[in-house]
């Protein structure tokens, strides 16, 4: 890396371009619910082929980043804030539908983000 200092967006920026290993409890997707001023996360499950990509739990198909065909989620997830949400998702007796701490900082940013956008009247697109 070069002695240049970066910007907080340009380190964020570069740290976004290193290989993550998926979690293998499954991903969400993160929306928000304007009607019911809620944030909601989706759990969806995959499997994780030897190339370390996202399938199919039932077809064993490589999932794409680019939408396809219609899944259902394992559960849903609805909260107020991005707190609840996140306590939801990682506290109590479980099951928890996370394995790695990676993928729960990701969630708890993603979360905080949802929850500004829902706050300020924004559109929220999940990263």
């Amino acid at each position: 890396m070069p002695d240049v200092p970066f910007t907080r967006q340009e380190l964020d920026d570069q740290l976004s371009q290193r290989f993550i290993d998926l979690d293998p409890a499954g991903y969400f997707l993160i929306r928000i619910d304007r009607e019911a001023a809620e944030l909601v996360a989706e759990h969806y499950g995959n499997g994780i082929d030897e190339r370390g990509l996202a399938t199919d739990p039932d077809t064993g198909e490589v999932l794409s980043c680019r939408g396809g065909g219609p899944r259902r989620p394992v559960a849903v997830y609805r909260a107020r804030s991005a707190k609840q949400l996140g306590m939801a998702l990682t506290e109590g007796s479980g099951p928890h539908p996370l394995s790695r701490l990676d993928h729960a900082l990701y969630l708890g940013r993603e979360l905080q983000r949802a929850e500004a956008c829902l706050e300020q009247g924004l559109d929220y697109v999940q990263d």
